[in-house]
């Protein structure tokens, strides 16, 4: 088998540059979910539910964890990919450090509220410098990358977990220059001063060899950061790039402030439309998909490949990695519940299924005008027909709307949808 390793940031131009040119050089594609409305609407992915009935794979999709399930694997409806990657953002901190007697008492005598990870932005704050001031320059209260991507994914969760609005429902104006949008962009600037020196231009490595170095008491980022501060399989030779951990035994795992974590990147496992092998390449990405083969890949510390079935989060191997294991898979599982997904994810069909059940539920069921448009391009602006109406669930769900139900909290919030509209969970205030 010849595997074609592409950087990141050009695989989504490689695989439309390839589907246009019809070389059929590619069978089996790595697609991040947020690129799969996009291939899928151009025609570069293979449909998969006819190998799906063919080769008897449903019932093993239904253990997927239903935000991997609903949310990225299909397009109207249509399967165009498997999750092959549970990424969810994790805040991570020095147990220890917060565990100190005298910690807990000067900061409760300060501050008025108990020291433990913090649930909104202003604690972060408070708890940030507070450390600071007490252990720089040998560590810091908290740091996190700033370069990009990486910073657009920090305020992203943080723009959506304060209430903002990435556009107008009705203009389709771009509203990340709101309040909101300053307020959290002013906040992230502020809190470079209780950060490391230099800290502006960190990315994933350097932000994980001060945490891991004991430099840093509070950080968030995707789930390896957890193992890799545990020690577990940093000692393997593909690994040498991590710096050992002098912090394994005192790491705490927990949502990140505002309790919905930014579902960031992931990886799901697609057939290219191109391939002159289609059904194999079907057979080789069930097999990697497969609760045996994902059960093993998920627990190489190597693969960067993080839970996404529900076996995943309760396998008494992965248990048993290292002491503290259950309190990691236990943060990453109700990250995936809780986490907000990606703008390009959030479809007219799944969404309308989600408002169907919840309306009905409140005994409102509501039956939508027009039949479900096909996803569009993030950007583009609905057709909006003469004498159309706005129609709300009866729950605040803040979704990205593309017809024809509009909700005036578009990009709000945006979370998972199906199977059980994660909004009742406490998403919504």
């Amino acid at each position: 088998m010849k595997v074609v390793e592409v950087p990141i940031a050009e695989m989504f131009t490689k695989i439309m540059q390839e589907y246009r040119a019809g070389t059929g050089a590619y069978d089996a594609l790595n697609v991040i979910p947020a690129w799969m409305p996009d291939l899928a609407n151009a025609g570069a992915l293979e449909v998969l539910d006819p190998y799906v009935d063919k080769f008897g794979f449903r019932d093993e999709l239904k253990t997927i964890a239903p935000t991997y399930r609903d949310n990225q694997m299909t397009v109207n409806d249509k399967i165009y990919g498997f999750p092959d990657d549970g990424d969810t953002f994790v805040f991570y901190y020095r147990k220890d450090i917060f565990g100190d007697q005298a910690n807990k008492d000067e900061f409760k005598a300060k501050f008025g509220y108990d020291l433990a990870p913090p649930k909104t932005w202003k604690e972060f704050d408070e708890i940030g410098q507070f450390l600071t001031d007490k252990y720089q320059p040998k560590m810091y209260g908290a740091a996190f990358f700033r370069q990009p991507p990486y910073g657009m994914y920090m305020f992203q969760e943080r723009f959506r977990n304060e209430g903002g609005k990435f556009f107008d429902a009705n203009t389709m104006k771009a509203t990340i220059n709101s309040d909101v949008g300053v307020k959290v962009l002013e906040g992230m600037r502020a809190e470079n001063k209780f950060m490391p020196p230099g800290v502006e231009q960190w990315g994933f490595v350097e932000n994980l060899a001060a945490f891991l170095q004991g430099q840093t008491a509070m950080t968030i980022s995707w789930p390896p950061y957890g193992r890799w501060a545990a020690g577990y399989g940093t000692d393997q030779e593909v690994l040498s790039w991590v710096p050992k951990s002098q912090i394994a035994g005192k790491v705490g795992y927990a949502l990140p402030p505002g309790g919905h974590p930014q579902l960031a990147a992931g990886f799901a496992l697609s057939v290219a439309s191109t391939s002159k092998n289609k059904e194999a390449a079907y057979l080789f990405i069930q097999w990697l998909n497969s609760e045996a083969t994902s059960m093993e890949r998920v627990q190489l510390p190597y693969a960067l490949r993080d839970p996404f079935r529900d076996s995943h989060f309760t396998s008494p191997e992965y248990l048993a990695k290292w002491p503290d294991a259950k309190d990691y898979l236990a943060a990453l599982k109700q990250g995936s519940e809780t986490g907000l997904l990606d703008l390009s994810l959030l479809q007219t069909t799944s969404m309308r299924r989600c408002c169907a059940r919840r309306s009905a539920s409140c005994g409102r069921a509501r039956t939508p005008s027009r039949s479900p448009m096909p996803p569009r391009p993030i950007g583009m602006r609905s057709p909006r027909k003469s004498g159309s109406t706005s129609r709300r669930p009866c729950i605040r769900l803040g979704l990205q709307s593309r017809a024809p139900i509009r909700n005036k909290a578009f990009g709000s919030h945006l979370t998972p949808l199906a199977p059980s509209c994660r909004a009742q969970g406490g998403v919504w205030r």
